[in-house]
């Protein structure tokens, strides 16, 4: 259901969408280790954070909206990536089931819900941006608040995207806000970055406040997957 948060042009106001209530912690495991050229995720995919409380409950304000029947489940998350990646001869395309880890220990999916329509804008989420689909993956679909992005100036690497690149928080170099137009089509740029310890000048993606929030393509080679991304067998389907 269209809630009050969409403005009559189209566009939606964040901060007066309905957010799913509750705040329940997980058993969170996570580990991002590098293995000589590779970098090992591996994980249960529960967050490190509290969620909401799943299914959303008749009484939530939520409901009346969103009524996502799912329940938070761990999976098992196991995905190589490289741990220096190249940019691809050509930038491909996301696709389902996640396109990026974060630090947290869970999955994004891309911007989109199972209707093809702003994820963002339409379905409802809790406090950390997140909700489970029908395996009971708990997913964002854009930046969730509730990694630490501390300091002024460029955002801290909060994760990875299966291509290897790393995802950013949402300022720039001079810890300004970044937009879109300051990103590549891929939802991403160039330039000297802390990884892994070290000072080096490569691509990397950053997460905005605008759709599609993170990634938009894949500008190096993404990993292949194992059958249900790290899941129960099966693709993760959308809700």
């Amino acid at each position: 259901m269209k809630g009050p948060w969409f403005n009559s042009d189209g566009t939606y106001n964040s901060t007066a969408k309905a957010i799913v209530d509750g705040d329940i912690s997980w058993p969170s495991s996570f580990t991002a280790a590098k293995s000589g050229s590779n970098r090992v995720l591996t994980g249960n995919a529960l967050p490190s954070h509290t969620t909401g409380r799943y299914p959303i409950q008749p009484n939530d304000d939520a409901y009346r909206y969103d009524r996502n029947p799912n329940s938070i489940a761990q999976q098992s998350l196991s995905i190589t990536i490289p741990a220096d990646p190249q940019v691809a001869a050509q930038a491909s395309c996301v696709s389902p089931p996640f396109i990026a880890v974060l630090t947290s220990g869970s999955v994004v999916f891309d911007a989109l819900d199972a209707e093809n329509r702003d994820a963002g804008a339409w379905e409802t989420q809790d406090k950390c941006a997140g909700h489970p689909e029908r395996t009971g993956q708990y997913h964002y679909h854009t930046l969730t608040e509730c990694i630490a992005d501390p300091g002024n100036g460029h955002s801290a690497l909060l994760g990875w995207a299966v291509d290897g690149f790393g995802v950013f928080g949402k300022r720039g170099e001079r810890g300004e806000a970044l937009s879109n137009d300051d990103l590549d089509a891929c939802h991403g740029h160039t330039h000297e970055i802390d990884w892994d310890g070290r000072r080096v000048t490569m691509y990397h993606y950053h997460a905005t406040a605008e759709y599609p929030y993170t990634l938009s393509c894949f500008k190096g080679t993404p990993v292949r997957l194992p059958v249900g991304g790290g899941g129960p067998a099966g693709a993760p389907p959308k809700r």
